[in-house]
């Protein structure tokens, strides 16, 4: 019975953890989101000025798309709490860079600031 009970709350205990989504994964996300149209999803996954950019760039665009995106990971660095994710997918010719923080032990697509360099 001692066993049981001990499994049952490692069962619990695996349920209740969120898995941690990569950088990478949060960026596919990101982009999926706004291509869909998936506007809670977006900002479940980006900071406030980020999703705010998004949106007024989604409002300028044709409606949402049901497309596979095709999301390749060209490269990735992590240092810290900071990500850089370069990527391709169908939805664009030319590859994109998303820069990440970490906050709350979550990885958020941010806004990179004037002047910064990419690490790619």
């Amino acid at each position: 019975m001692k066993k049981m009970i001990l499994y049952l709350l490692i069962l619990l205990l695996m349920g209740c953890t969120q898995s941690q989504l990569s950088p990478t994964d949060t960026a596919k996300i990101v982009v999926e989101s706004f291509y869909k149209n998936d506007n809670s999803k977006l900002k479940k996954h980006t900071t406030a000025e980020s999703y705010a950019s998004f949106m007024s760039i989604q409002a300028t665009i044709a409606p949402g798309t049901d497309d596979n995106s095709n999301f390749k990971l060209i490269e990735e660095t992590v240092k810290e709490d900071t990500a850089w994710v370069k990527f391709s997918t169908s939805y664009d010719n030319k590859s994109e860079t998303f820069k990440l923080i970490k906050v709350d032990g979550k990885w958020l697509v941010t806004e990179k600031q004037m002047n910064e360099k990419t690490p790619f």
